[in-house]
């Protein structure tokens, strides 16, 4: 007798009777609901509008596409480390450090506030150039750190052809950044002829970087992220085949930076289908067989919080994993510190051993696209790939991603994306941990020294935390000036059991704007908390005698409509701004 006869397979409809049970019972669903919106009931839906759906099928398997599940080279992804800092004898003993306990490559910030272009030796000193990888990052000066880094080679008689890395050239990524577009055609001419050296001298180098994360830490969405990638990449190819690049070469001088978030399956399909896009345009390039894109993976920068840092390490873990799963060829988590300033020795040692241990104790390497053939994952994959090719091509058809950053039209489509993230931020429907969610007011933070100014002006640097971790700010100051921090009166009804769930909540809510609580009377807010049964009993009087104790303002924790009541906070609502009018109601200046 088979096991199939013992147990017959499972149906969709099945698993929906079972779900509407459980969805009646938790209060998601009515009594009059039906198993044919159990779907609608548990789906979810993404920035990009793409709906996630809470059971998948074989039918959700898209046709074969090819780079989807391009192999990286055998020994796992590139660990690399960023570095950024104006003193190279600092930079080179971090180097080192790096270099002797891990990492496989090196991501130099080179120019402006960080190190000069002619420091490139002293900071390398002792770096074996030819085994390993140096990535520059160095804005609008990128030729001069080209000529600087040829130089180094030349200088400790390294054959060009033994160097890997990348030069770092991104007049696009600059503008997107700064706004400053002045002097961009002759860029994207330096740009192209850097590409040309590259292929004629180092064929390992890539000349260009097409860094996306500045549309992530705009607040953009995944989508929106590739979309602007695959625009810049195609102005880029452009640029370097007028020049006379033939379109394979072109495509083998570009490397694409993309962020990777706590949200594992968001970032391993954004991964996948940003191949998949990649490879489509090279098609429509005729170079199918050079379409493999070549991927370095960043843990979000705009999910780091200043607040409880620790909590970064969890949501690095979750990246790292998510771009090896994925598929990135290089990663670089951040260490939990960077909000905080310059990282010390031992943030960058978690940060590089984050990676260590997934490649060599998880074994997250071993094995070709991991998530290839999860129906969730494929669909995902397949929806966020046509979503992003909406974006690129709404781009180009505006005139390429230059005249798209000149017009508005990218700013305006993720301002838009930003206002409903930061929306679900402020009714925490998307909790931030240590900050929105579980906040510690009496946390001492890690001091560290002030990181190199980046310059703006373009896209703004959005940071999930940022409207929580002002109010913080906000309570610090007060305690600084006064020896206080600003407090509000729990006044509690019915029995301590009874009220404990709703103290809990107040104590927590209060705790994510930098408000203190306590059960004595005095403070000019005070917040009712109790169950529903007391609050139509007693909570009337009990706002009455608050007001008679000196209150000025009566919440209550909860919803309704009771006399005397000025406020209500509960679960889904808007916590920043409930926040805020407690902060200037106690007397705590913006």
């Amino acid at each position: 007798m088979t096991t199939s006869a013992v147990f017959p397979a499972a149906t969709a409809e099945q698993w929906r009777r079972l779900a509407l049970a459980a969805l009646r019972k938790s209060g998601a669903a009515a009594e009059t609901a039906t198993p044919d919106q159990v779907d609608d009931l548990l789906a979810s839906v993404t920035y990009d509008g793409l709906r996630i759906a809470a059971l998948h099928t074989a039918a959700d398997l898209p046709g074969e596409f090819r780079y989807v599940r391009e192999a990286r080279a055998a020994g796992g992804w590139d660990i690399r480390q960023h570095h950024a800092g104006p003193e190279p004898g600092e930079i080179r003993e971090a180097v080192l450090g790096d270099l002797e306990n891990g990492v496989t490559s090196l991501w130099l910030a080179v120019g402006g506030h960080s190190l000069p272009p002619a420091a490139l030796p002293e900071a390398l000193d002792g770096v074996f150039l030819d085994l390993a990888g140096v990535v520059l990052d160095p804005g609008p000066e990128f030729v001069a750190a080209a000529d600087a880094w040829f130089a180094l080679l030349a200088a400790r008689g390294v054959d060009p052809r033994q160097a890997t890395g990348g030069l770092g050239a991104d007049p696009l990524g600059w503008v997107a950044g700064t706004g400053d577009a002045a002097g961009l055609a002759g860029a994207l001419r330096d740009a192209a002829g850097l590409a040309g050296r590259c292929v004629a001298e180092a064929p390992g180098l890539r000349a260009v970087t097409v860094d996306a994360t500045v549309y992530h830490e705009a607040g953009g969405s995944d989508a929106e992220e590739l979309g602007c990638a695959a625009a810049a990449g195609v102005a880029y190819l452009r640029a370097l085949t007028d020049a006379g690049l033939p379109i394979e070469a072109a495509l083998g001088q570009l490397e694409f930076r993309y962020a990777a978030t706590a949200d594992q399956f968001a970032t391993i399909a954004k991964l996948r289908a940003a191949r998949r896009i990649w490879a489509q345009v090279a098609e429509m390039c005729g170079a199918p067989d050079a379409g493999g894109q070549r991927q370095h993976a960043v843990t979000s920068a705009a999910m780091m919080t200043a607040r409880d840092p620790w909590v970064n390490l969890l949501r690095t873990t979750l990246a790292s994993f998510a771009a090896g799963v994925g598929g990135a060829d290089a990663v670089t988590v951040l260490p939990f510190d960077h909000r905080l300033g310059r990282p010390d020795a031992f943030a960058r040692r978690l940060a590089r051993n984050t990676q260590i241990l997934l490649v060599e104790e998880a074994n997250v390497a071993r094995v070709v696209d991991p998530a290839g053939g999860s129906w969730y994952v494929e669909r995902y994959t397949e929806d966020l790939a046509h979503a992003a090719w909406d974006v690129f091509t709404g781009i180009e058809q505006a005139g390429g991603l230059a005249a798209a950053l000149r017009s508005g039209l990218v700013a305006d489509r993720i301002a838009s994306t930003w206002e409903r993230r930061e929306a679900n931020i402020a009714h925490r429907r998307d909790p931030i941990t240590g900050v929105s969610e579980f906040p510690n007011l009496g946390e001492e933070l890690p001091r560290r020294r002030p990181a190199p100014d980046r310059p703006g002006g373009g896209l703004p640097r959005r940071r999930y935390a940022e409207a929580f971790e002002a109010l913080r700010d906000r309570s610090d100051a007060h305690l600084l000036a006064t020896g206080s921090r600003p407090t509000v009166t729990l006044a509690t009804l019915g029995s301590a059991a009874a009220s404990g769930p709703r103290v809990t909540f107040a104590t927590n809510l209060f705790a994510a704007g930098g408000i203190a609580v306590t059960t004595d009377p005095g403070s000019a807010v005070v917040c009712l908390c109790g169950p529903d049964k007391a609050y139509a009993q007693e909570a009337a009087t009990t706002a009455v005698a608050a007001r008679e104790a000196g209150a000025q303002r009566v919440l209550l924790a909860g919803r309704g409509d009771y006399p005397g009541v000025d406020g209500y906070v509960h679960a889904g609502g808007d916590a920043v701004a409930a926040l805020t009018t407690v902060l200037a109601d106690l007397g705590v200046q913006p």
